[in-house]
């Protein structure tokens, strides 16, 4: 089995990022979501849990930053070319989040943007052409 990796993110208004997350392309698994929850689905291995807030204190006694003001994370996906990035992109800005917070990447073989969700919090979106990327052993050096 793929190892699978859940971001869990506090949010102020959960239907609301319910909302935004579905239109940047993710499907809501009902499994796991409830009044307090949502898990929101990417890809078969990329899950972001929308936590309200109190439902997040229950998992830590550490204060919830203001995502606005701070930046805790940057959470970094791919996508398959330079005009999805693009799209992706244009997807958040037309759901209520904002475009590019951090700055455009164009290396000419990776290509990388940005947009933070309706709490704040920052997507990095990114195309690499596979061509330019060698494959590289997982091994540690010895």
């Amino acid at each position: 089995m793929p190892k699978l990796i859940f971001v869990n993110l506090p949010v102020a208004d959960l239907p609301h990022s319910i909302a935004f997350y579905k239109a940047v392309g993710a499907t809501q698994n009902m499994q796991f979501s409830d009044d307090t929850a949502a898990c929101m689905v990417l890809s078969e291995t990329i899950h972001v849990m929308l936590l309200t807030h109190p439902k997040y204190r229950s998992f830590t006694t550490k204060q919830i930053p203001d995502a606005k003001a701070v930046a805790q994370v940057m959470i970094a996906v791919t996508e398959d070319s330079r005009e999805a990035v693009d799209s992706r992109v244009a997807d958040a800005t037309g759901a209520g989040g904002s475009a590019d917070p951090t700055p455009t990447q164009d290396h000419g073989f990776m290509y990388g943007r940005s947009f933070e969700d309706p709490d704040g919090h920052i997507w990095e979106v990114v195309w690499m052409n596979p061509a330019a990327v060698a494959p590289q052993s997982n091994e540690a050096a010895a």
